[in-house]
C-alpha cells in the first residue's frame, strides 16, 4: 500500500543524503526549501536521521546508514557538551536517531547517547507537582510547566529502563504522564497545549496555549501529539484507563476534521481560508496505526487509508522542493506560513513505514 509515496519519499530524502550528509534540515522550509542546519540546538534534529533510517531499512542503502550514523554522531557530542539540552524535547531528539542506531546496529555509543539524554531528562522532573518541566532553567519560576508534546518524550525513558533494568526512568514516566493526561486533557477530550502549576506547592494553576489559537482552542498538533503520546503510553504502562483517554481524544479529532481529513492549524476552525496543518495529520496516523497493535479498530484504519490518500493525493510537494509534505503549520501565532516542516516529513515517512510493515519495530 503506498507504493508511490513511498517512492516520491525516499527519492527526496536519497537526495537530501547528499545535500545535508553533514548538517541537518532546518525546523521549518521557506518557499518548500529546507536550509542546512549546523547549529544542532533545536528540538527538531533528531528527525532528519529519523527520517534516514526510517528509509534504510526499506532499502538497505548502506549510503542512508552511514548518512545516519555521522548525524548521530554530531548529536553524541551534543548531549555530552550539554549544547541546547535545557529542554524535555531529548525525548525527540535521541529516540529518533541514537536509539534508533541502537536497535538497528547495536551501536553501544549510541546507546550511551540516548542513556545520557535519558539522565538529563529525568534532572528535570519536579517533585512538586510530579512532571518534567518543559523548557528552560528549572530554576526559573516563570518556567514550572508541561507540554503535551511532552508524551511523545517520554519513551526515552521507558526505553532506559528496559536496556538498564533501572526503574527509576520508567517510574518518572509514568508519573509524569498520569499528571500531564490530568491537566491537559479536557472533559470533552480536546486538549489544552501548556499547563502550569505554582512552584512553591506543585498545585494545578492553569492551561494556556503557546501555538493555538487561543487558550481554549485546540491546537491540532497538540490534539494529535495527545493520539500519539496516549498509544504509546499504552503500550508501555498497559493501563486500560488510557485506552478511554485515547478514544476520547482520537474521536473529537476525527470529529472537527474537515471534508478531505487534513486538518485547519487549530480544530477551532472547520472551513475556511485558514492554514492546514499536514504535519498533525501524519502524526495521528501514526498514532492510530500504533494503538491499533494493541487494540484492533478497523474503523480506524480506514480512518489512516483515508487521510494517507488525501495527503499523497493533495499535499505532496513538487520537484522544486527539497521536502515531502506541503501545508505544514509550525507556529501560526508566531507568523509561520504553510511550508514543510521536518517533523511533518518524519511522521509522514513513519506512517508508510507502518502500513508497509504493520510489525515494524518502531523507535519510540
Amino acid at each position: 500500500m503506498f507504493d508511490n509515496a513511498i517512492g516520491f519519499s525516499l527519492n527526496k530524502i536519497r537526495k537530501n543524503a547528499d545535500d545535508f550528509h553533514d548538517a541537518f534540515l532546518s525546523d521549518e522550509s521557506h518557499d518548500y526549501m529546507y536550509n542546512r542546519n549546523t547549529e544542532c540546538i533545536s528540538w527538531t534534529e533528531g528527525f532528519w536521521p529519523g527520517m534516514l533510517w526510517l528509509a534504510y531499512e526499506l532499502t538497505g542503502e548502506d549510503k542512508l546508514k552511514n548518512t545516519a550514523h555521522g548525524l548521530d554522531k554530531i548529536l553524541c557530542e551534543r548531549v555530552y557538551k550539554k549544547r541546547g539540552v535545557d529542554t524535555h524535547d531529548l525525548g525527540f531528539l535521541y529516540t529518533l536517531s541514537c536509539v534508533a542506531e541502537y536497535k538497528l546496529t547495536g551501536n553501544e555509543t549510541a546507546k550511551a547517547a540516548a542513556l545520557e539524554a535519558a539522565e538529563l531528562l529525568i534532572k528535570r522532573f519536579h517533585e512538586k507537582g510530579q512532571f518534567i518541566q518543559a523548557w528552560g532553567s528549572l530554576e526559573d519560576k516563570d518556567n514550572y510547566r508541561l507540554i503535551i508534546d511532552c508524551f511523545m518524550n517520554l519513551p526515552l525513558l521507558f526505553w532506559a529502563s528496559e536496556v538498564t533494568g533501572d526503574r527509576k526512568y520508567a517510574d518518572i514516566a509514568k508519573k509524569h504522564f498520569y499528571t500531564a493526561s490530568e491537566c491537559v486533557i479536557r472533559e470533552d477530550f480536546t486538549t489544552y497545549h501548556t499547563f502550569y502549576f505554582d512552584p512553591e506547592t506543585g498545585e494545578k494553576v492553569k492551561g494556556v496555549t503557546s501555538q493555538g489559537f487561543s487558550d481554549d482552542s485546540c491546537w491540532a498538533r497538540g490534539q494529535a501529539w495527545g493520539i500519539y503520546g496516549t498509544a504509546l503510553a499504552y503500550k508501555y504502562i498497559g493501563d486500560k484507563k488510557i485506552i478511554d483517554m485515547f478514544n476520547g481524544i482520537t474521536e473529537r479529532f476525527m470529529s472537527q476534521l474537515p471534508e478531505d481529513g487534513i486538518p485547519y492549524w487549530d480544530m477551532v476552525f472547520k472551513e475556511g481560508d485558514e492554514p492546514r496543518d499536514t504535519s498533525s495529520a501524519s502524526i495521528a496516523v501514526c498514532g492510530m496505526l500504533e494503538m491499533n497493535r494493541h487494540i484492533k479498530n478497523e474503523k480506524n484504519v480506514e480512518r489512516c487509508i483515508k487521510i494517507m490518500e488525501a495527503l499523497e493525493n493533495g499535499y505532496l510537494t513538487d520537484e522544486c522542493s527539497n521536502g515531502i509534505l506541503k501545508e505544514a503549520m509550525y507556529s501560526r501565532p508566531d507568523g509561520s506560513e504553510s511550508e514543510c516542516n521536518i517533523w511533518g516529513d518524519y511522521f509522514y515517512v513513519e506512517a508508510l513505514v507502518r502500513f508497509n510493515d504493520p510489525d515494524w519495530n518502531m523507535y519510540w
